[in-house]
This record gives structure tokens, sequence and C-alpha cells, in this order.
């Protein structure tokens, strides 16, 4: 049987050809790295990667298994699916506005959000996660911000106990580290209890960045030399992992969270850097914690 590629993006593409060939009567087209979008659906490829990665040998077989259980139960149509049905399935995405780029504005569901991105919404289903329409969000008489308050609901209960890091830089900085890797940790901002919970850690007004869709790091808002090392490695993380989001860091208050200007906190706006420019700042950390 044949093998899939490793690499995530050429990954991909190889399963947008396959479902060209299994399902002709869809449109398919591969936005991002590993996402598709079939029929105007976004279709999220990295629990498939993972289970072809755990066996590489039967990789092909896997994607034609995975893609033929996946069409043959209409999965991938949620459009009917009641509210009722789907409500504690609803979760909260960051994204950048680009994906409009690639999206229509008026066909997903969406609130906008500050430092230049967008709140949407997924249906998170067994083996894989559906964006949630407007005419979806409509049907079941929906507004975007009864949307918002259920998945923010959802994502507080999605993991009670959040596998948090705490680190001490060098220069005196904090931060901390969320990695549960489901999908959510950049959203993880969204949680309500968060500024409660870190207050104490980092101070009563921080930072937060999350460059790509499986990062965060919460930072104290100072000393500046921290904050510049720590913001190059998160246009580093920015430029180089799948699901980038945003370079800036975000603002966290008691009253809620808002955008930054880097200038305030002495951070030199910094374009087109690449992975290889800096060494691993957190892992830096780490070691000296």
């Amino acid at each position: 049987m044949a093998q899939m590629p490793r690499e995530l993006n050429e990954f991909a593409e190889q399963v947008a050809d396959m479902l060209r060939q299994i399902q002709p009567d869809y449109a398919v087209k591969l936005i991002g790295t590993s996402e598709l979008l079939v029929d105007g659906r976004r279709l999220d490829l990295d629990n498939l990667y993972r289970m072809v990665s755990h066996d590489e040998i039967r990789g092909q077989e896997i994607v034609e298994h995975y893609l033929d259980q996946l069409f043959s139960d209409d999965s991938i149509d949620q459009s009917d699916m009641s509210f009722d049905l789907v409500r504690e399935r609803i979760m909260p995405r960051i994204q950048p506005e680009s994906i409009f780029e690639h999206l229509s504005r008026e066909l997903v569901a969406h609130i906008p959000f500050v430092n230049g991105t967008v709140i949407v919404f997924v249906t998170d289903l067994p083996n894989m996660t559906i964006s949630i329409t407007t005419e979806q969000m409509i049907r079941w008489g929906m507004s975007c911000e009864e949307l918002e308050q259920v998945a923010r609901e959802n994502l507080n209960n999605y993991t009670p106990e959040l596998d948090m890091q705490f680190v001490e830089s060098k220069e005196g900085g904090h931060a901390a580290i969320i990695g549960e890797q489901d999908g959510y940790d950049a959203a993880r901002i969204l949680m309500g209890g968060l500024y409660n919970t870190l207050v104490d850690r980092l101070g009563p007004d921080f930072l937060v960045a999350i460059p790509a869709r499986d990062m965060f790091v919460a930072l104290s808002a100072g000393p500046s030399t921290f904050l510049q090392r720590l913001h190059r490695r998160v246009v580093q993380d920015y430029n180089r992992l799948p699901y980038p989001i945003t370079d800036e860091l975000f603002l966290v208050t008691r009253d809620g969270v808002a955008g930054t200007i880097l200038d305030d906190y002495g951070i030199e706006k910094l374009e087109g850097i690449g992975p290889e420019a800096f060494t691993d700042e957190f892992d830096e950390d780490r070691d000296a914690a």
C-alpha cells in the first residue's frame, strides 16, 4: 500500500486530489497548510494526519477509509442538524482577517476581535471540525453574540484542568504556556477565568501571544528586554507554524482583552523574520527557571 507524504502541506494536497476522485461533484480547494474547503465548508485535516503518522505504511489505505466513511455518512453536511444536537460541540477559534481572502465574509458566522483577527465558530465532531455558516446560525434563530456565548461556555468546559507551565526568564519576566495541542490553545485567550488564573503570577495587566492556532503564551508586561526577546520568538512561530494567526500581542486586563501598540512596551515591530534567525527563547527560559 502506498505511503502518504510526510510533509503536512504535501499530505493535504494529496488528500485533496484523492477527495476529488472519490467525490467529483464536490468543489475541493486547499486553503492554508492543512485545511480543505469542501463545497464552502472548511475541513481540518490535522486528526487524519496524526492517524497516518502513527501507521505510515498503511497511509493511503487509512486516508481512503477515512474519506469513504466521512462522505458515506454525509458527515460533511451538517446544515440540517438542530442546534440542540450540536450545542455542546460548538467551539470558538481565532482566525486572521485574511481568511476572507478564501472565504466569503457573508457566509461565515463570526465576530470581529482585536489585532486584525476574528472569532469564528466550529462544530467539533469526533473526526473533524466543520465551520458554522451564517445560514446555519440564522436557521437556529441565533445571533453571532449568542453563538459566541455558547462557544465560550463550551471552551471553559472543554479541558477543566489545563496543563499550564510557568517560566521565569533570565531578565526577570514571567510567562505561562498552555500546550494542550487540541486545536484550541490560541482560543483560550477567550476563557472567562483566564485573568483570575494568571493575575497573581503575571501582574494586573499582562500580555498574551497567539502566533498560531496551537500556541498560547501569556507574558508579564515587562521588563522590555524580556518582551523584545520573546516577541522575536512570536514572529518566528507566526512565520513557520501551521494555522498562523498574528504576531501582535494582546493585552489582558480585568475589563477584558484588547489589542496593543508594541511601541508602548519598547518593542520594535519586526517584519519578515524566518525561523533560522533566532534561538529557542522559551527553551532558554525553561533551562534558567
